[in-house]
């Protein structure tokens, strides 16, 4: 498209000089549609807007473009000459699909976005939203959108509940938590660790609010039985006359110790052990028991809804994140390569869940308990409240009885799951699916077939030995009925968390449609400047963005919106996807500061002992130490189990590309 040149004056139709104010005023109140530009001339007419002026008329399904040009005539005089040119045709959209298919999607994940955040509609229902809008705006057909909602990474989930689901039906997981307690006694640091390694031990199988729900009680069981003992003992010391260490008579004068002169303030009156002192030292022994025992069933009941976050990131079935991590992977990246298992995943998570563990354990002791080794550790013998306690933890567990068939055999699933997780792919080696079952690089067996194949045996296996007779009935003439299974659909219905599924699925569909879409591609263009910011401290950013996110909103939500862009982002800006996703991932299960942050922290929250200002002061640094804990993981080990250091080659799109 010609621009036209500088005008002078300019002549109207009917011949009468204007001007060249009055000839642009009136070309700008025709009510024409400005034709559209090519990229070049669209620069160029951006920065200078005074050099020309194009007009097009919408003529039936075309349109003409008014090109004014101003020539030189006879006698020096300017004149107008309108000349059209037949433009190009505009593209004619289609019903319904106005909008790029990227600014669609947008709005999708957006409106997504919103309603978890403010949880107007659940969570889960929230989740199924692509399956209308996707198909409606052109971005997916329903059958591409709705096989997203049972992909490989919801049967391991399924898979792994249900053995959860056996375990806690069983009563197992209550038995190793006491037997553990046990193990280490109840001397305050000691009681926190063994409560904390516990729960952390249980939520890496079975899931968080389920084990913060079983451990919370046994934790102020204990603790209200130590706090009673210890005032029995207090009340025994002051009927024998030694209500604290300033009335303890000396051994040459039998007064008390800081009146060895034999006088109250050293002028020669002897004090009397009244009954109101007695009542003074009992009220003052009484308001510093409440005190500590107050800070101790504050440290003890966040250690243990701290410790059930952290535990859940050790396993890849242990949180919800981590198995939307490993589908994100599976989507975006088809040919990884199964980078993300149980095994690798074990390998790197595992090590960094003992690190935050210990630093949480230390930061709790320190606000607290403090540090004095005598009281906290306990040096020395155990005393009579000591005993008390742990006598408490000892009947709990006696009152479980030997273990029983259904325990044992559950606990010998549970096992070979565990193994046979670990044994499929370990990665340094090729494992057992490797030689039995996959073929030309092909996964024929994942995670989920195993986690499958066990839960299946659980519906299979009797809860007890069965009966066995060959006339078919008992000694006392009854008919032999066959024992219930180790777990029975009825259990299921109510204790599988449903609502979970379709939120993964509802993750993996934005995550498709993000990609079908060219969404996925035009966010990682956009972010692609952030090449110049080192890795490291691009980890660390988007670590403490993801941690402060997940504080306001559920970290399924966190990590479904948040991954499809890191993904987008690191391969824009060549960077391994794993280096940013990873990190990410685990600081979602990081919401340590608010009350609804998550299930556990409400649980908690609910017995009463906290304020959210406790909760808030505590989490805060936990915030800091989880963020650079994972950090550490990422740059160290994280590095040589993953590569990071390298742009893998199933990371480029274009190979992606079908």
């Amino acid at each position: 498209m010609e621009k036209s040149r500088a005008p002078g004056s300019g002549r109207t139709d009917s011949g009468t000089k204007r001007p060249k104010d009055l000839l642009l005023w009136l070309m700008k109140m025709v009510p024409l549609r400005q034709a559209p530009l090519a990229p070049h001339d669209a620069g160029q007419h951006a920065r200078h807007p005074d050099a020309g002026l194009q007009h097009g008329h919408a003529e039936g399904a075309g349109a003409r473009v008014a090109d004014v040009r101003h020539v030189g005539e006879a006698g020096g005089e300017d004149g107008v000459e309108v000349s059209a040119e037949p433009a190009e045709e505009a593209p004619q959209e289609e019903p319904g699909h106005g909008q790029p298919q990227e600014a669609s999607c947008g709005f999708v994940i957006i409106l997504m976005a919103l309603y978890w955040c403010t949880e107007a509609l659940p969570l889960s229902v929230t989740a199924l939203l692509p399956v209308v809008l996707f198909p409606m705006m052109g971005i997916m057909t329903s059958s591409n959108v709705c096989v997203q909602y049972l992909t490989d990474s919801n049967m391991l989930f399924i898979g792994g509940l249900l053995v959860a689901i056996g375990v806690e039906h069983r009563n197992l997981h209550k038995r190793i938590a006491l037997r553990v307690l046990l193990v280490v006694g109840v001397k305050p640091a000691f009681l926190m660790m063994g409560f904390m390694g516990t729960t952390a031990f249980l939520s890496m199988w079975i899931s968080n609010t389920a084990t913060t729900a079983m451990m919370v009680p046994i934790a102020q069981a204990v603790l209200e039985q130590l706090s009673n003992s210890e005032a029995e003992a207090d009340q025994l010391e002051l009927q024998n006359g030694h209500a604290n260490h300033s009335f303890e008579p000396d051994p040459k004068t039998g007064l008390p110790a800081e009146h060895k002169d034999g006088t109250e303030d050293g002028k020669g009156t002897c004090p009397a052990m009244t009954m109101e002192a007695g009542v003074d030292a009992a009220s003052e022994m009484a308001s510093r028991r409440a005190e500590k025992y107050a800070n101790l069933y504050k440290g003890m009941s966040l250690s243990v809804c701290y410790a059930a976050s952290i535990g859940g990131t050790a396993t890849l079935t242990g949180t919800t994140p981590n198995l939307i991590l490993k589908g994100q992977i599976d989507k975006i990246y088809p040919q990884n390569g199964d980078v993300i298992n149980f095994a690798s995943w074990f390998g790197f998570a595992f090590p960094n869940m003992v690190l935050m563990l210990s630093l949480s354990w230390v930061w709790l002791q320190f606000i607290y308990l403090g540090f004095n080794l005598k009281q906290t550790f306990g040096c020395g013998g155990k005393t009579a409240a000591d005993k008390r306690a742990y006598q408490v933890i000892k009947d709990e567990y006696k009152k479980l009885g030997g273990m029983n068939f259904s325990e044992v055999a559950i606990l010998i699933l549970f096992v070979t799951l565990v193994l046979l997780w670990f044994t499929r792919e370990p990665g340094f080696i090729p494992g057992w699916a490797t030689y039995l079952f996959n073929k030309n690089d092909e996964q024929f067996v994942t995670d989920g077939t195993v986690a499958i194949f066990m839960s299946l045996l659980l519906f299979v296996i009797p809860s007890e030995l069965p009966e066995f007779s060959l006339s078919g009935s008992t000694t006392d003439g009854g008919r032999i009925k066959a024992p219930k299974p180790l777990l029975i659909w009825e259990v299921v219905h109510e204790k599988m968390p449903w609502n979970i599924i379709l939120l993964l699925g509802g993750g993996f569909a934005l995550a498709k449609g993000s990609e079908d879409s060219g969404l996925s591609k035009w966010l990682g263009q956009s972010l692609s400047p952030m090449k110049e910011i080192p890795a490291p401290a691009t980890a660390i950013l988007l670590s403490f963005l993801v941690s402060t996110f997940t504080e306001c909103s559920s970290n399924t939500a966190t990590t479904t919106l948040f991954l499809p862009i890191l993904a987008s982002m690191a391969t824009a800006i060549q960077l391994n996807p794993l280096y940013v996703m990873l990190p990410c991932t685990i600081c979602a299960s990081l919401a340590f500061m608010l009350p609804v942050a998550t299930p556990p922290n409400a649980i908690v929250f609910s017995y009463g002992n906290l304020k959210v200002i406790d909760m808030a002061k505590a989490g805060a640094m936990l915030n800091v130490i989880g963020v650079l804990s994972i950090n550490l993981a990422l740059n160290t080990w994280g590095t040589a189990i993953f590569h990071l250091g390298t742009f893998p080659t199933w990371a480029n799109m274009t190979d992606n590309a079908p």
